[in-house]
């Protein structure tokens, strides 16, 4: 089953999110907060939106998805840009995976984008399955000006 996250939902959001930092290696500059995650998904203007997948039997939260809407200026069409996509170890290889992007998927008319670590394999085989590409054309550039 799958659902929007509701505000009592963030510490279980942040845990999950650190878990993926960690997975990610990056988790050494894990810097958010319980009340920045809450700030971002449910201020009056929020910048983020989780949909979370929830097991259907003990009704625990599986794993989640991380989004925020995007536009594309040349199509005109509304997009989403996916943040983050996690499943917990032990919910994996039951389909919630697929069932938060099919989810995001069926919201747009637009596209769906999201980055993927180049040596994470099950990710890109799962994400090769339900027929999304890479995107080899264009570099993707991050720029911190506050560093």
């Amino acid at each position: 089953m799958l659902r929007d996250a509701a505000p009592d939902d963030v510490g279980e959001i942040l845990s999950m999110t650190r878990q993926l930092a960690a997975f990610e290696h990056l988790d050494a500059g894990f810097a958010t907060t319980e009340a920045a995650l809450a700030e971002a998904l449910f201020s009056a203007r929020p910048l983020l939106r989780a949909t979370l997948a929830v097991d259907d039997e003990t009704g625990a939260i599986c794993g989640h998805a991380l989004w925020h809407d995007t536009f594309g200026t040349f199509s005109g069409r509304r997009g989403i840009w996916l943040e983050d996509l996690f499943v917990r170890d032990a919910c994996r290889r039951a389909g919630h995976a697929r069932a938060l992007l099919e989810h995001l998927g069926s919201l747009v008319e637009g596209r769906v984008a999201w980055d993927v670590l180049t040596w994470n394999e099950g990710a890109i085989a799962l994400y090769d399955r339900i027929g999304a590409r890479p995107v080899r054309e264009w570099i993707r550039y991050s720029w911190e000006p506050s560093d």
